[in-house]
C-alpha cells in the first residue's frame, strides 16, 4: 500500500468506527510507516487516559465528600 492508501484506510476507519474507538480499540495501525502519525496517536491516547483519570478522580472526590456529610 502507498502512504495515500494507508491514510485513506485510516480515514475510512475513523469515519466508520468513530475517532476515539478507531485509535483506542480498533487498531494501533502497525502497517502505517509514519513516525509523526504514531507520535500523535500515542499522545492522543495518553491525553485521553489523563483526562479520563482526572474526571474519575474528581467524581470520586465529590462522591466521598457527599458521603461524609
Amino acid at each position: 500500500m502507498t502512504q495515500l492508501d494507508d491514510f485513506k484506510y485510516v480515514k475510512n476507519k475513523m469515519d466508520q468506527e468513530g475517532f476515539h474507538y478507531c485509535f483506542k480499540h480498533y487498531s494501533y495501525f502497525p502497517e502505517i510507516e509514519d513516525t509523526e502519525f504514531h507520535k500523535l496517536r500515542v499522545e492522543y491516547l495518553e491525553a485521553f487516559e489523563k483526562l479520563e483519570k482526572y474526571v474519575n478522580d474528581r467524581a470520586n472526590d465529590y462522591f466521598y465528600d457527599i458521603d461524609d456529610n
